[in-house]
């Protein structure tokens, strides 16, 4: 369920009791983690760590404390462990500027050294930054890591720093600091970067969340890490899980067995996915290069029937809504939609849909009076203060009709659906203050504005 992406079970006290360290992992859910190098010999008893354990992978580097030790034979040395399978990454490497153990411009030598092993070898980068951020970028910069991409290890930057880091094709890892009282910038962090941006770690033996703080840390511990960001982020710490898990497999080119979803949980609303065809052909939308949503993947082969999605909400009192979303227009399928609903509501389902608001347009007549009773609310996707401007955002085969049609169907909807929505992802150059005054306009109806990184 968890992945500890940064942990050294090699370094004492861990690897005094290494098996019990596993074991005490999986009784807490952490079922991958990756065992990190600091020198050469470190870096082999990784690997001997990984082979040992199902799910334990292995990372080989020196660390900036260590760089002097970086000769021509240890780097020769790190490019022949590589060849093991179970060697996921490069690292860790990086700057400490902190405590600078060793000489910088050493560090800054055998940093560059291990992004070109990285890339000679087509593995991502573990970097290790403390009080060294504009060496660290410039460094990743010139020595066109983004190739190869990475992790940003025990974040310690800024939220501006982050998202530099995320447009060089690095995610950022979220320690056990992320629980103590001083942490106001990593929380911002959290707060302003995507799930699918972060990753979760120990960093142990060192760094124990709370209540452990000043004890001896290890994996076992990482849930506390995931619980402290889904309450940041206002998700489940199940969508923590799973979200990072995939965001680590896919970094480490970790093979990821995954079913295709029908419907799926974010928080505890029940999300469906009926249908991949849209309406629009929006130039924001997540599935121009993915597929995911939250960690789930929605790429349907076939559109599911009705029944087989009734069969797979069971009782649908567990969740606090049902939606119909996933990662296509669901009101294209309007008498499934229908259907679905109906028997839902029955069994006594809250029912939202996500849509376009184009409905009636498509269907060609007034599809409104259809949802009276079925849908509870209903969230519209505006994305646009004026035609000319939803034209270039959400273009369409209906052109011209499309913004007048999608006015008409908010304004219209308060009096069939009990909760209406306007909805404007926050693209960058997008004037919202212009989406949110006409959305103020409609009476009857409330408007939110969305992240324009962030899907679900």
């Amino acid at each position: 369920m968890f992945f500890d992406t940064h942990a050294h079970l090699d370094i004492h006290p861990l690897r005094d009791d290494e098996t019990g360290v596993v074991a005490r992992a999986r009784a807490a859910g952490v079922s991958r983690l990756v065992t990190v190098g600091i020198d050469v010999e470190s870096s082999a008893r990784a690997i001997g760590i990984a082979h040992r354990h199902e799910g334990v992978y292995a990372a080989v580097g020196v660390h900036p404390h260590d760089a002097a030790s970086l000769s021509p034979a240890a780097l020769a040395e790190l490019d022949r462990l590589v060849t093991c399978d179970k060697v996921v990454a490069i690292g860790e490497t990086g700057l400490d500027y902190y405590r600078d153990r060793c000489p910088r411009d050493i560090q800054r030598a055998a940093f560059r050294e291990q992004i070109r092993l990285a890339r000679k070898n087509n593995l991502p980068l573990i970097v290790h930054d403390r009080e060294a951020h504009e060496d660290v970028l410039s460094i990743l910069r010139e020595e066109c890591a983004s190739e190869v991409g990475g992790i940003l290890h025990c974040f310690s930057g800024d939220l501006a720093m982050a998202r530099d880091v995320v447009a060089m094709n690095f995610l950022v890892s979220i320690p056990g600091t992320v629980t103590y009282k001083n942490a106001e910038a990593l929380v911002e962090t959290v707060r302003g970067l995507p799930l699918e941006k972060l990753l979760i770690e120990t960093d142990c033996p060192y760094l124990a969340p709370i209540p452990h703080r000043g004890k001896t840390n290890e994996p076992a511990f990482v849930p506390l890490v995931a619980a402290r960001i889904a309450g940041i982020k206002g998700v489940t710490v199940e969508d923590v899980a799973r979200i990072t898990t995939l965001n680590a497999k896919r970094l480490f080119r970790i093979p990821v067995d995954e079913a295709v979803r029908v419907s799926y949980l974010i928080r505890n609303s029940l999300y469906l996915n009926l249908t991949n065809r849209c309406t629009n052909a929006c130039v924001f939308c997540a599935k121009r290069h993915d597929f995911h949503v939250k960690g789930h993947l929605l790429q349907l082969a076939d559109e599911p029937a009705v029944q087989a999605v009734l069969d797979e909400v069971g009782d649908p009192t567990r969740y606090d809504e049902v939606v119909f979303c996933g990662f296509g227009e669901p009101m294209l399928r309007l008498e499934e939609v229908k259907s679905i609903a109906r028997a839902l509501k029955a069994k006594g389902a809250t029912i939202r849909v996500n849509t376009d608001g184009l409905a009636s347009l498509v269907h060609g007549r007034d599809v409104l009076p259809e949802l009276a009773g079925l849908v509870d609310a209903i969230s519209v996707s505006m994305n646009a203060g004026d035609a000319e401007t939803y034209a270039k955002i959400c273009p369409n085969r209906y052109g011209a009709a499309s913004f007048p049609a999608l006015l008409d169907f908010l304004r219209e909807a308060p009096g069939y659906i009990p909760s209406v929505t306007a909805t404007a992802v926050a693209l960058p150059g997008l004037d919202t203050e212009a989406v949110e005054r006409l959305a103020a306009s409609i009476p009857g109806i409330i408007f939110r504005l969305r992240p324009y990184d962030e899907v679900g």
